[in-house]
C-alpha cells in the first residue's frame, strides 16, 4: 500500500511538472514570426498532385494572366488564391468536366518557387540583390546566398516582413560565425533584409598595428581601448600630443589634442570614440600640426587594414 501511494505521488508530481514545462516550451517556440498567408502569383511555379492520378499531376508555371494549363481541362485561374484554394478549385474543375468522381477528386497544391515575391537583401553583404523565395527560408541561408557579410558589417540584421512593414525586427548575431540563434529566424517571400554598416574607428601613426577597428554597435570604444586594440604605442610615440580627428555634421574635420599619457595615469578622463574617428599618434620628433592630422585622416578608409575585434 505504501509503495502504491508513493508511486501515485510520484506520478502526480511528474504530471504537474509536465503541465508547467509544456507552456514554457510552447512560448519559446512562439518567438518565431507567424507564417503569413501567401498567395499564388504570375510567374510562380506550383506543384499539383492529384490523388491516385499521376497523369493529371505535375509542376506548372503561372502565366502572365494568372493561369495554369492542366491536362484535359485547360486553363485554370489561380493568381491571388492560396495553394489550398487552388487545390479545391482544380478538383472541382475535374469533377465538372466528368473526368473524376467527387469521392476520388482530391488535389494538393504547393508552391515550388515564388517568382514575384523574392527576398531583398541590401547593405553590407557581398552580393546585394533580390533572391528567389523557395517557400520559407532561414536568415543564415539568405545571407550565405548573398555571399556573406562584408568586413564592416554591423553585428545586427534588420528584417522587414512583407505583411508587417511598420514593425521591422532586429536580430543580433556574430558576423564572424553565424550563431545557432540566427538559424531559427524565418524569412518569407516578399521580406527584406538589411545588414547595416558597423561603426569604424581608425588608429594610425606610431602604434604597433595601424588600422581600422570595427565597433560591434552595442558597446562604446574609448581612446585607451582603441590604443590597446592597436597593440599599444611604439617607443618613439608622443603620447602627450595624440590627435583625435573627428568628422563634423557639416563635413568638416576637427582635430583635438588629447594626452593619452595623462589618460593612462588617470589624470585625464578617457574619451569615447564615434564612428569615423581617427586617433593619430605622432612620433616625438615629428612637427605635428592639426592640418597634418586632418590630411592623414582624409586618406583613410581604403589605405588601412580593417580589423574586427570582439569587445567584451
Amino acid at each position: 500500500m505504501l509503495k502504491a501511494r508513493a508511486l501515485a505521488a510520484a506520478l502526480s508530481i511528474l504530471f504537474l511538472l509536465q503541465a508547467v514545462v509544456a507552456p514554457a516550451q510552447k512560448s519559446g517556440s512562439a518567438s518565431s514570426y507567424p507564417v503569413p498567408i501567401l498567395t499564388v502569383g504570375s510567374g510562380d511555379l506550383i506543384q499539383v498532385s492529384m490523388f491516385e492520378n499521376p497523369d493529371l499531376s505535375g509542376s506548372f508555371r503561372v502565366d502572365a494572366g494568372g493561369n495554369i494549363v492542366l491536362p484535359l481541362i485547360g486553363e485554370v485561374q489561380v493568381a491571388g488564391e492560396t495553394p489550398d484554394a487552388v487545390g479545391a478549385q482544380v478538383a472541382k474543375r475535374y469533377v465538372q468536366a466528368g473526368i473524376l468522381k467527387p469521392e476520388s477528386a482530391y488535389a494538393t497544391v504547393s508552391v515550388l518557387e515564388y517568382a514575384t515575391q523574392g527576398i531583398t537583401v541590401n547593405g553590407e553583404v557581398k552580393s546585394p540583390g533580390i533572391y528567389p523565395a523557395l517557400g520559407v527560408r532561414m536568415l543564415n541561408d539568405i545571407i550565405a546566398a548573398a555571399g556573406g557579410v562584408t568586413p564592416i558589417a554591423a553585428s545586427k540584421v534588420v528584417i522587414t516582413h512583407r505583411n508587417d512593414p511598420d514593425q521591422p525586427v532586429t536580430v543580433y548575431y556574430n558576423p564572424s560565425a553565424l550563431t545557432p540563434d540566427i538559424a531559427k529566424v524565418q524569412i518569407f517571400p516578399g521580406d527584406s533584409i538589411v545588414v547595416p554598416r558597423a561603426g569604424i574607428v581608425y588608429v594610425v601613426g606610431d602604434v604597433v598595428r595601424s588600422g581600422g577597428f570595427v565597433l560591434d554597435g552595442r558597446q562604446q570604444l574609448t581612446i585607451e581601448e582603441a590604443m590597446a586594440l592597436a597593440g599599444g604605442s611604439a617607443k618613439a610615440a608622443a603620447l602627450s600630443r595624440v590627435q583625435l580627428v573627428r568628422s563634423m555634421k557639416d563635413g568638416r574635420k576637427e582635430a583635438i589634442t588629447v594626452s593619452v599619457k595623462d589618460i593612462y595615469k588617470g589624470k585625464a578622463p578617457d574619451v569615447a570614440l564615434k564612428d569615423g574617428d581617427v586617433v593619430y599618434v605622432p612620433t616625438s620628433t615629428a612637427k605635428l600640426v592639426a592640418e597634418q592630422a586632418v590630411t592623414s585622416a582624409l586618406g583613410l578608409g581604403t589605405a588601412v587594414t580593417v580589423y574586427r575585434v570582439g569587445i567584451q
